[in-house]
């Protein structure tokens, strides 16, 4: 008798296994998670608490905090929470660098946001570029820098100072005298602000500088005093703008007589100052004002003042950094990822209808697409915006008055001559 073997089975036969073991697989992932990094992506808040600047930059990290807040309410990223470790650069650019380097070696942090002055800015950004990594900064500045380790949200100067002198020129006045803090950027300022004014026929009729911090104006108020011009340009910062406006309120000139522009003096920091009769009637450049009407404004504003008190007002760098929290979170979305290579391939291009209108991150610059707006300061502590430039405008880092090898000589020569500072020394 002839035995028959049993018959083969099929491997088909055995075709439940393998969505059964799919089945575990997810089980395993999505129940135990075991392999699955749910550890919070973590971040870094650089800015001054303490120090001349901190009046504006304390309310800089709320800003960040408010966008960071909003992130983690609608799931964070990721799936993962997003956390942030809050830094004090002491308005001192030696503690920027070096609590850049610690929140970077140490915390771990994925990006920065952080800095206010431009010297701080230059202090940070060989720290970034050499640990490749990623600041997002929020004010706007001189221009004559590069950077793809840094982007850039706030007005290159062609998007501030270009348009303010072109304004200014024609509606208040050609004499000119320039007034600003002793460090980059105000120095760089007044050069693009001297060139500018000789090619619209105007006259640059006297120029100081100020330590910053400093309360001491007397000189400053005199040598106004004997120039008379028609128009003061004022690139102070932090404290010094307190003693600037009340001597020059002491000197009867408020802002029908002479006019200040201002750039950087915002909400903020009139609400701090207090004594708006020394300020009403003098204006300030910027991209964004708390004025705007837009329903995007609106919301932004109700839900700071929601978080941080009724009280609370909004500016300028507060709303850049509050946009540049949220490009960034939607740069980490769309890269899959936090780490910095992938993210700044994905900022570069991305758009968001922010509160001050539709900001576009330039690939070329990684600068912000901005429109120009000029306030002029009422009795309530708020910007009437008395011109704009109606749509956003492209960002030009380098001023085009100059070519870009003697600007990074004239900021080397700054550099140098401060004794490897991005400011003159105060002692």
């Amino acid at each position: 008798m002839v035995s028959v073997p049993p018959p083969r089975r099929s491997l088909l036969s055995f075709g439940w296994i393998i969505p059964v073991l799919g089945l575990l697989v997810l089980l395993v992932a999505f129940v135990w998670k075991p392999w699955v990094d749910r550890r919070p992506i973590v971040v870094g808040i650089l800015h001054s608490q303490t120090g001349p600047l901190a009046t504006s930059e304390r309310a800089v990290i709320d800003a960040v905090v408010l966008a960071l807040e909003q992130v983690n309410a609608r799931g964070g990223l990721l799936g993962r929470e997003v956390k942030w470790v809050i830094a004090d650069g002491k308005s001192d650019e030696a503690v920027f660098a070096s609590e850049a380097q610690r929140l970077i070696t140490e915390e771990k942090v994925s990006a920065l946001f952080g800095c206010w002055t431009s010297a701080s800015r230059k202090a940070v950004k060989p720290v970034v570029e050499q640990s490749n990594h990623l600041l997002l900064y929020p004010v706007q500045y001189e221009g004559c820098e590069v950077s793809p380790n840094i982007v850039y949200l706030g007005a290159a100067p062609n998007q501030q100072i270009v348009p303010a002198l072109a304004w200014s020129q024609e509606r208040v006045g050609r004499k000119v005298y320039i007034v600003g803090s002793d460090y980059v950027f105000p120095r760089v300022a007044g050069e693009i602000i001297r060139r500018q004014v000789t090619a619209l026929d105007g006259e640059v009729v006297g120029e100081t500088y100020l330590p910053l911090g400093s309360k001491d104006v007397a000189a400053a108020i005199a040598s106004i005093r004997a120039a008379r011009p028609d128009v003061i340009l004022n690139t102070i910062n932090g404290d010094t703008n307190v003693a600037f406006f009340e001597a020059l309120q002491r000197e009867g000139r408020d802002g029908a007589r002479i006019p200040v522009i201002s750039f950087s003096i915002a909400e903020n920091e009139l609400q701090e100052i207090g004594n708006l009769s020394a300020l009403e009637g003098h204006y300030a450049v910027w991209n964004y004002f708390q004025s705007i009407e837009r329903p995007e404004n609106a919301a932004f504003i109700a839900a700071f003042r929601a978080r941080f008190g009724e009280s609370r007002v909004v500016s300028d760098p507060m709303e850049a950094a509050y946009c540049g929290a949220l490009l960034w979170a939607r740069a980490v979305t769309e890269a899959g990822t936090e780490a910095v290579d992938e993210v700044r391939t994905r900022l570069r291009g991305q758009s968001l209808n922010a509160p001050e209108g539709v900001v576009t991150i330039d690939p070329a610059t990684q600068h912000l697409w901005k429109t120009v707006r000029v306030g002029k300061i009422g009795r309530d502590g708020q910007f009437e915006i008395v011109w704009d430039s109606r749509y956003p405008i492209r960002p030009v880092p380098y001023p085009i008055s100059q070519p870009p090898s003697a600007w990074a000589t004239l900021i080397d020569t700054l550099f140098r001559g401060w004794g490897g500072r991005w400011s003159r020394p105060t002692s």
